[in-house]
């Protein structure tokens, strides 16, 4: 059965833009690829992203309870986010607006999900096993 784990970055303070090319480039691959493409990537956005794509990896391990070896990026996405605005001063008296962009990234992995084993021990309650058996130190009798 498929089963899907999901990890999102907010206010990541590069542009939508350039964080689009890495989201684009890793959409359909199998995670250890798509960690490799980004591994060697030289765009400044491969970091976060590699550290957002472990995080996803870890959710759908542990909270998802999938497979990590059939994990694929089903969805990677970018949206903009928070935008600050700075002012440059220009000639003649203006200032000129400088856009400081964000952006939200989210990344959704697909896979299968892990067999569990079901273990269940039976313990059979005897009356030997009712009784306390706790070791003593010993009595003064044993002693001498």
């Amino acid at each position: 059965m498929k089963r899907q784990a999901t990890a999102k970055l907010s206010s990541l303070r590069i542009a939508p833009r350039k964080v689009r090319l890495l989201a684009d480039l890793i959409r359909g691959m199998h995670v250890s690829d798509a960690l490799m493409q980004l591994k060697f990537s030289k765009k400044q956005a491969a970091v976060p992203v590699i550290k957002l794509l472990r995080s996803a990896v870890a959710n759908a391990e542990h909270n998802a309870n999938i497979d990590i070896d059939t994990l694929i990026i089903k969805e990677s996405y970018v949206d903009g986010g928070p935008i600050s605005y700075r002012w440059m001063p220009r000639a003649f008296g203006r200032a000129g607006k400088i856009r400081k962009r964000t952006s939200h990234v989210t990344l959704v992995l697909e896979g299968e999900e892990k067999n569990k084993k079901a273990v269940t021990k039976k313990v059979k309650k005897t009356k030997e096993s009712d009784v306390d058996t706790q070791d003593t130190k010993g009595t003064q009798e044993e002693k001498k």
